[in-house]
C-alpha cells in the first residue's frame, strides 16, 4: 500500500525563468471531486459547485519554478485522472469550472481557448492505494516543451522514459512536412502555428480531424481492403490477454467476425485514428468487455499497419515491424523516432504489447507500488541545452514568447496497471469539460 502523499521533483530546464507547473486530477478520498495542488506545491484545493458555467477558480494554482535549472517540489495525495501542465512564456494557463463541479481544461482543438496560443504540456499521472503510475503523452499533440520522467522506488531501483530532446518538436515539423511531400496526404496540416509563425505543437492526427473532419478521409481504404481480403479465408488470432483467452475470427458479411462474440466493420481512418468510434464503440452490452479488448488489439494493429503481416495479434508482433507497410500512422512512427528512447504514447491504444514482453513498453511509462520520488524534467535532457520551439530557435529566459491514458492493452503488464487505467479512464469525462 502506497503512502496518503508522494512527492514530485519538477526540474526546470526549459531556459524560462517564467516557467510554471500546473497540478490537478480528482481527489480518490473525497469521492472523486476535482482538485488542484495551489501555489505552494502542497495545499489542495477543491474548488466549489459553481452555479454559472465557465467560472474563475478563487485560488491560485499556478506552481511557480523557478530560474533556469532549479528543481521545485510538490507534495501530491492520492489522484486519479491527474495531470501535471508546465508553461513557458511569462503568460499562465488559465483553468475554469463548469457546474458539476467539472473542471475545464487547456484545448488544443478550441481555437478560442484561452491557453491555445501560449506553449504548453503536460503528463498523466494517477496515484492510488496501489502504485504510482505516470505517462508521457502525445495522443493529442507534440507539445513545444519536452518531458521526461524518473520514477524511484523505495528500495532504489529506477524506472525512466527519456521524452524528446530540447528540439523535439522542431523534428517532428520537420518530418511530417517531409512526409507530406512524399504522399500529399496532410500531415503538414497537423503543424500548429501561432499568428506570427511559430510553432506552437503538432496535432495528432485524431485532434487535427476535430478542425477538420475530412482531412485523411480514405486514407487506410487500400489496407482495410487487403486485410478484409486476407481474413476472408483466413483466421485472425487476438489474445485477448484476459480471461477470455485467445478468440479467433474471420471475415463474414463484411466485417471480421468473432463468434458469439461480435463484428467489427470497416473502419473509417479516423475511426483508426481515435480508437473508439465507428466498430471501435458503442460494444453491445453483453460482451462489451471482450469487444473492447479485441477492438484495443486491431485498432493498435491498424495504426501500426501489422495486421496484414501478423495473424497473431499482438503476441507475433515486434516493435521492430511497427509503421513498416503503407499507409501507418506516420505521426506515431514520427513521434516515436524522435524520443530519445522511443517511447510516449502516439495513439490511445499504444500501450498494446504482446504477452510477457520484456522490451520496454512503446507508451512510456513508470510505474511502482512503492514510489520514493518522481523527477519530471521539463525541456529535454540536462545535458541537452534549453528546450526549443518548432521553429528550433532557442527558448530564452524573459522574452515574453507564449501567447489526450489513454488506453488500455492487456499483457502481464496491463493487470498491473488496471486498476490505475480503468480509474482514470472511467473519471476522464469529469474533469476535461471543454
Amino acid at each position: 500500500m502506497t503512502n496518503p502523499t508522494t512527492d514530485i521533483a519538477i526540474v526546470n530546464n526549459t531556459g524560462s525563468s517564467e516557467a510554471y507547473a500546473y497540478i490537478n486530477g480528482l481527489d480518490i478520498n473525497s469521492n472523486n471531486v476535482p482538485l488542484f495542488i495551489q501555489a505552494d506545491g502542497k495545499t489542495v484545493y477543491r474548488p466549489a459547485n459553481p452555479s454559472a458555467t465557465q467560472t474563475a477558480l478563487t485560488e491560485d494554482i499556478a506552481i511557480p519554478l523557478g530560474a533556469a535549472g532549479s528543481t521545485t517540489t510538490v507534495t501530491i495525495p492520492q489522484i486519479a485522472g491527474g495531470r501535471i501542465w508546465f508553461s513557458t512564456g511569462g503568460t499562465k494557463l488559465t483553468f475554469l469550472v463548469n457546474p458539476g463541479p467539472a473542471i475545464v481544461e487547456p484545448s488544443v482543438t478550441n481555437t478560442a481557448d484561452p491557453n491555445y496560443a501560449i506553449d504548453w504540456g503536460f503528463a498523466e499521472f494517477t496515484y492510488n492505494t496501489e502504485q504510482l503510475f505516470v505517462n508521457i503523452s502525445y495522443v493529442d499533440f507534440v507539445p513545444p516543451i519536452p518531458v521526461a520522467l524518473q520514477l524511484v522506488n523505495t528500495a532504489g531501483a529506477t524506472q525512466t522514459v527519456q521524452g524528446m530532446p530540447a528540439n523535439g518538436l522542431a523534428t517532428v515539423v520537420d518530418k511530417l512536412t517531409q512526409q507530406n511531400a512524399s504522399d500529399g496526404a496532410g500531415w503538414d496540416k497537423l503543424i500548429v502555428k501561432s499568428s506570427d509563425g511559430r510553432v506552437l505543437r503538432a496535432l495528432s492526427p485524431n485532434s487535427a480531424r476535430v478542425g477538420d473532419n475530412t482531412l485523411f478521409n480514405g486514407y487506410f481504404d487500400s489496407y482495410i481492403d487487403q486485410v478484409w481480403s486476407k481474413y476472408t479465408s483466413a483466421d485472425l488470432t487476438i489474445d485477448t490477454q484476459a480471461s477470455w483467452g485467445k478468440v479467433t475470427g474471420r471475415v463474414q458479411n463484411d466485417a471480421i467476425t468473432f463468434a458469439n462474440v461480435g463484428s467489427f466493420a470497416r473502419p473509417s481512418a479516423g475511426d483508426i485514428f481515435s480508437c473508439s468510434t465507428g466498430p471501435f464503440g458503442n460494444y453491445p452490452a453483453a460482451t462489451s468487455d471482450e469487444m473492447g479488448a479485441l477492438g484495443a488489439r486491431i485498432a493498435a494493429a491498424f495504426n501500426r499497419s501489422t495486421l496484414m503481416a501478423n495473424d497473431q495479434q499482438p503476441d507475433g508482433e515486434q516493435v521492430a515491424n511497427y509503421y513498416k507497410a503503407s499507409p501507418t500512422n506516420h505521426y506515431a512512427r514520427i513521434v516515436h523516432e524522435t524520443n530519445i528512447d522511443n517511447r510516449g504514447y502516439a495513439f490511445p491504444y499504444d500501450d498494446v504489447v504482446p504477452s510477457g514482453a520484456t522490451q520496454p513498453d512503446p507508451a512510456g511509462t513508470v510505474f511502482d507500488g512503492s514510489p520514493k520520488l518522481l523527477t519530471v524534467t521539463l525541456g529535454g535532457p540536462a545535458s541537452d541545452g534549453p528546450a526549443k520551439g518548432g521553429d528550433g530557435k532557442e527558448k530564452t529566459p524573459d522574452t515574453g514568447n507564449g501567447g489526450g491514458g489513454d488506453g488500455g492493452s492487456g499483457s502481464g503488464v496491463w493487470e498491473k496497471l488496471k486498476t490505475c487505467a480503468k480509474t482514470a479512464k472511467a473519471t476522464k469525462a469529469k474533469t476535461r469539460s471543454k
